[in-house]
């Protein structure tokens, strides 16, 4: 029956193709709030990320879906928040990728293929394996490359990826794991040690390849890019020639070697590998972006980048200290404090959106369905049931009321929710953790003031904490694939 209603409703629009922008929606994987020099990072270089800034606006007040991948991802494809969404934390299935979403879901692929979009994802999905109601073919898109499980996608060397709905083999024989250990003879002091953590296919390339290869095979029709790359997300794999500008920075930068038996790969240079991988990962983006440009087709494509959580919390593998991931913000990847999930939002749009301009507003990953359809003049086909606002006033310049509230709840990391209203922010932390004297405590910050949640001022303004009790109750509804016990 979905499937019936969007072939209705594209050929209601298919002879409005013509005046129709492409949308590049590009996303990274655990990239921080200061991970980018337009955020003010100073040690890793993002030239072309930096000038789509200067060309688009940058926005300070943008919220990932969640706190980690999947339900982020949800977040974003649905235009439902977290206490409404489907997928609500990671879930893996075996033998690969993670819970689907199901047949009933909408996706933003689905609307904009009813719109007569060819819609293309190429990176990591992450909700719903190979052949399940979750893959990105059932769920709006006609083409796919990529991988398909976040677990996969731990590694930058494997020996395959999808292609649509077909594995097609890479050149790693074998594959580089995403978690493994120095072999026990190794000499963590000798970088030669290292060299079994390096493959000789690197997926992020091929990814790539097969984007701008979309590009260019529907350069004469309305096209739906997403771009959900796998950098900076560990392991720490990156070619050699990439890191050879950061070694020559020479930083104190003392291996990773896993000898606490967690994480991801080891990595002699583990500062220099980060920083490489985001310069790659910038430099796969200018490709795009170029090639966009040398096809004529900037001033007729809306460009999006964010990031689907904050930076990890790995801080032996990503040394977030030095490189200021997420200053001045409290908190990283798995957390509802701002550090995990307030994340960059660059958009350009020549001719519609404002060269260099930088706003507050406060937005969110559920807002992007209502925008897109709204910026592409078929508003009437915003789903009623979804949480997003559009926030096209605020990207062509008009005056924008502030959102009434934005919510989030997360069942990982201990169990927290988490409600912004204007200044205010309530979050509550340890929800599900044995030992938590009161699980419905609610922190209260006054972000204007206090961007770092330092001071929880919550026993001087009881009434506000009373107002965002309210909203954290309203919000959450009860999923029995996510159980969340304090406020079922």
């Amino acid at each position: 029956m979905k499937r019936l209603f969007f072939l209705c409703l594209f050929t209601l629009v298919s002879g409005l193709l013509a005046d129709k922008p492409n949308i590049i929606f590009i996303m990274a994987d655990d990239l921080g709030w200061a991970e980018l020099g337009s955020y003010g990072q100073k040690k890793i270089k993002t030239p072309y990320l930096d000038q789509l800034a200067r060309e688009g606006m940058r926005f300070t007040a943008n919220y990932s879906g969640n706190a980690v991948c999947a339900p982020s991802r949800c977040v974003l494809m649905t235009g439902k928040h977290p206490g409404h969404a489907f997928v609500r934390n990671n879930k893996e299935f075996k033998p690969e990728g993670q819970h689907p979403i199901p047949p009933e879901e909408v996706t933003m692929g689905e609307l904009l293929q009813a719109q007569g979009y060819v819609t293309g994802a190429f990176g990591k999905w992450g909700l719903g394996g190979p052949h399940s109601h979750g893959d990105p073919i059932e769920q709006g898109f006609d083409r796919f490359y990529g991988y398909n499980c976040q677990r996969h996608a731990h590694s930058y060397y494997p020996d395959y990826l999808w292609s649509d709905q077909k594995r097609v083999p890479l050149k790693n024989v074998p594959p580089v794991p995403g978690h493994a250990s120095l072999p026990k003879d190794a000499d963590p002091k000798d970088p030669r040690s290292y060299d079994v953590f390096k493959g000789q296919d690197y997926a992020p390339d091929r990814i790539n390849e097969q984007v701008l290869a979309f590009i260019r095979q529907n350069k004469d029709k309305p096209f739906f890019l997403y771009y959900p790359t796998v950098i900076p997300h560990v392991a720490l794999h990156v070619p050699d020639e990439e890191l050879k500008p950061y070694l020559a920075q020479k930083w104190n930068d003392p291996p990773f070697t896993r000898d606490q038996g967690y994480g991801y790969t080891p990595h002699f240079t583990p500062r220099a590998a980060y920083a490489a991988m985001i310069t790659r990962m910038d430099r796969y983006i200018g490709n795009v972006l170029n090639l966009v440009k040398n096809l004529g087709l900037e001033k007729k494509t809306i460009v999006v980048f964010t990031s689907d959580n904050g930076t990890t919390h790995l801080k032996l593998e990503v040394d977030y200290d030095f490189f200021e991931s997420v200053k001045p913000l409290r908190g990283l990847k798995g957390s509802l404090y701002e550090g995990g999930i307030r994340v960059p939002l660059i958009v350009k749009w020549p001719g519609q959106v404002k060269p260099g301009s930088v706003t507050g507003f406060s937005t969110g990953f559920e807002d992007w369905i209502p925008t897109l359809l709204d910026l592409i003049e078929a508003e009437e086909t915003i789903p009623a049931d979804i949480d997003g606002i559009s926030i096209a006033p605020t990207l062509l310049g008009k005056h924008q009321h502030a959102r009434p509230f934005l919510y989030r709840e997360f069942t990982g990391y201990g169990g927290q929710q988490a409600v912004w209203m204007g200044d205010w922010k309530g979050v509550r932390q340890r929800m599900l953790r044995k030992g938590t004297k009161d699980p419905l405590k609610i922190e209260l910050y006054n972000l204007k003031t206090d961007i770092g949640e330092q001071n929880d001022v919550a026993a001087e303004h009881p009434e506000v904490v009373e107002k965002l009790r309210k909203l954290m109750a309203q919000q959450h509804v009860p999923s029995k694939d996510f159980p969340f016990k304090p406020i079922d």
